[in-house]
């Protein structure tokens, strides 16, 4: 959500696109912690997937995001 909101603020469609990259990407670095989670018992299976999927609703929403804004 930072990333988005300092992209939105250099007022520029390119640089506001590159910070929904980078949203997208963080979001891959959260599901790959997710995995570390799981593995040294932190969160349960159940956890792991309600976030998993979370996760994965939160790049497609981003990827949508960016979709449309670069069509403006």
């Amino acid at each position: 959500m930072t990333n988005i909101a300092e992209g939105f603020e250099r007022e520029s469609n390119n640089e506001f696109i590159k910070f929904l990259t980078y949203s997208k990407g963080l979001c891959g670095e959260v599901r790959s912690l997710l995995y570390v989670a799981l593995d040294l018992d932190y969160i349960n299976q159940a956890e792991f997937d309600e976030n998993y999927c979370k996760s994965i609703s939160i790049i497609a929403q981003t990827s949508k995001f960016k979709h449309i804004y670069s069509q403006v």
